[in-house]
Parts: C-alpha cells; structure tokens; sequence
C-alpha cells in the first residue's frame, strides 16, 4: 500500500529518523564528556603551569585562568632535625588539601637562600596549584660554597619529607648548580627511594668544565661544537670566594672576603664601608678580584681550578648518575651566561634514557629569570607544558 494511503507511515519514519539523531547526540555527548574527562588533567595541569608562569614574572594572571591555580596557601617556619645538620625550612600547603602531593624546591647560590622573592613567588604559585611544597635553606649553597656536604642535606630534606607525605616519595626541583646537587643525592643508595624525580633548572653537568668556561667564554657540546657567550662575572666571583686562598695573600684573607662577600650579597653601602677599611695592598688585590676579565685573574682562576679538580668532580654529576632511577626534568635559559645550556645537553647524556622524561633549552628564560622580550608564542607554549608535566609528575601517586 502507498504511503498515500497510510496516514501514520510517514510520522512512523519520521519519528525514527529523528530517534536515531537523538541516539546519535546522545552519543556524541557521552564522548564528548569522556573525551574531557580523560584530558581534563592534562588541561588543568597547563592552566596550572600557565597560572605559575605569569605569577613568577609578576604578570597579570588571566581571569579564566586564576580560578584554577589561586587556591588559598599557608606558611609555616620550621627548623628540619636532619642527620646532616639541622636547617631552616618554610612548607607551603594548600589550605584545602592539608595531604596534598609533596615537591621540594632547592634553591640556588644566593645570599637571600629561601627568602629570595621569586623563590617565594614560584613556591607559593606552586603550592597554590594544591602542592606541599618545602624549601630548605642550605647554609653552604646560601654562602655561596657548592660542596658535596649539600647531597646530604637534600637528600635527608627528601627523606624527612617523604615521611611527611605518608611515606610516599616526593618530587625535587633543583635551581642552578643546587639541581645538580639535587641529581647527586637522587642517585644515592639510602636516597633513591624518597625522590621520585628530580628537576634540574639551570645545572651543571661538569662543574670543571664550567669553571673553565668563565676563563674563557666557551663550553663545547657533545657533538663537538662548542657553545660561545660572554660569561657573567657571578661565577667567577663565586670561585674566587670559595678558594680565596688561592687568590690573595694570607694576611688579607679576612679583610679581602669581607669586601668580595658584601659585592655578592649586593649590600653596597656595606661593601664600600669594607673597601674603605683596606690597605693600600689589600684594595689592589680586592681590585683585581673584581676584574674578572683581567688576563691576571683569568690566569689565577686557572691556577685555581687545577687545583680543586677533584672537589669540582665531587659536586658534578658527570659519571655518577648510573644507579639513578628517579624521572628527570631538565630545563636551561639558551642564553644562560651563569652556567651555559651546553651543560644540559652534557646532562641528557648521562641520565638513563628511561629516567629522562622531558628536557627543554628555552629562549625565554636566561638563567633562573623569565625573559619578556623576544621569545615566540611556540617558545612560551613548549615552556608552559614542561611545566604541566612536572605538575602532573608532582600530583602522581
């Protein structure tokens, strides 16, 4: 019979033609909502990463981004009972994830230790994101002496920590020559279990190979090439004070540090009040320390550096990362002039393959500061997701 002729044929095909688009909007829904489910994360771990980012440089964070990385934070002074001494410490917790996932974050050579604003800026941001988050404070690190005494402190830091976050290990981010510390202590037996990553930000891979490097302004890279840019008159400052013995007459030791160590620490009333106390040899030697790029200086470093050869080994993590079983994170400024990105390739090398999950050289950052000018979009977005995955890895149980 024709459809003509059957009155309810036509309502019959229409109504299952639009039960199955119904069943299909349906389904498209539900895979939808799946589909965001799976990646929600992954996008709320960028959101994060982005949130911190913009805080750190003391951006304005945009309003559909705050709401995911602002939640309330807390502060709490403490002094960490460690087997490698006792050192001060601030923990930031998330008010409303009281057991939240557990980072530490090390410091870098700098005479403010914990107290540095962007330190506290980025450790806030993070913890804002629902972390723990703990600094330590390392006297040595602090006073500008990288030693092998600060493995232990990071390591017992880790420990103390782990134990904290319900006996569970705990992520270590590790600022400048610290990240290299933080690798080390990763990489030791009674540690290794504690840490279950590490980012190393702006570290070393050969501290030898860097000393070298403020004498005369190259690095080589593993494929032969070599790395060329003005080094910062820091690290070679920081060498002279650590070994000023080689530098100056022992009678000035004192007097010569007290003026090296103020120009570190940036108090120039303190510095010029310590200048003014020298004598006429002791100001001609302090001058000369100041001139990094005098062919004198560059030759005492020299001199210096061949002597400690064995104590640079013992603070690099250049052939002591083969029982690391930590994931490792390893980030460096393209432009670094403090300790050159070359490094982080040299470090790439000695990671085991399976522990090495991201490793970025970045133009938007120079050696720990974010650098506004000139970095594409491209640069900013691989910078932001370097970050997601360390907050992914951080949040991981």
């Amino acid at each position: 019979m024709s459809e003509s002729r059957h009155p309810f044929a036509f309502t019959h095909h229409r109504l299952r033609r639009e039960s199955l688009i119904a069943h299909r909007r349906l389904y498209g829904t539900i895979l939808l909502l799946c589909v965001i489910v799976v990646a929600w994360p992954f996008v709320r771990a960028g959101l994060q990463a982005l949130a911190v980012l913009d805080r750190v440089a003391d951006s304005a964070v945009p309003l559909p981004v705050a709401w995911i990385a602002s939640g309330p934070v807390t502060t709490s002074e403490m002094m960490l009972p460690l087997p490698s001494g006792a050192v001060r410490a601030r923990l930031y917790t998330p008010v409303h994830h009281a057991h939240a996932p557990a980072i530490m974050i090390i410091h870098g050579v700098q005479y403010l230790g914990i107290d540095e604003p962007r330190l506290v800026a980025f450790a806030s941001a993070m913890s804002s994101c629902g972390l723990r988050v703990l600094t330590p404070e390392l006297p040595d690190i602090k006073d500008y002496h990288v030693g092998a005494h600060s493995i232990e402190s990071i390591g017992d830091a880790a420990v103390w920590l782990a134990h904290q976050n319900g006996d569970r290990p705990v992520g270590v981010m590790g600022l400048s020559f610290s990240g290299s510390l933080s690798l080390m202590a990763a990489a030791e037996p009674q540690y290794r279990p504690d840490i279950k990553f590490v980012v190393a930000a702006g570290s070393e891979a050969e501290m030898s190979r860097v000393a070298n490097y403020y004498i005369t302004g190259k690095d080589p890279r593993p494929d032969g090439s070599v790395e060329v840019l003005p080094p910062h008159e820091y690290g070679a400052l920081v060498l002279e004070y650590t070994n000023l013995q080689d530098f100056v007459l022992a009678p000035d030791l004192d007097a010569v540090r007290r003026v090296l160590r103020e120009h570190l620490y940036e108090d120039v009333s303190a510095e010029r009040a310590a200048l003014g106390k020298l004598t006429p040899t002791q100001a001609a030697e302090a001058k000369l320390l100041m001139d990094t790029t005098s062919p004198i200086t560059r030759r005492k470093l020299a001199e210096s550096n061949a002597l400690h050869r064995g104590a640079m080994a013992s603070v690099s993590p250049q052939g002591h990362l083969a029982q690391l079983t930590a994931q490792v994170y390893l980030l460096h400024g393209e432009a670094d002039n403090v300790i050159p990105s070359a490094e982080t390739l040299w470090l790439e090398r000695e990671i085991p393959r399976k522990d090495l999950k991201a490793g970025l050289i970045s133009p938007v950052i120079s050696h720990l500061d974010l650098n506004d000018k000139g970095p594409t979009f491209e640069d900013q977005w691989r910078l932001v997701c370097f970050f997601a995955k360390i907050l992914r890895a951080a949040e991981s149980r």
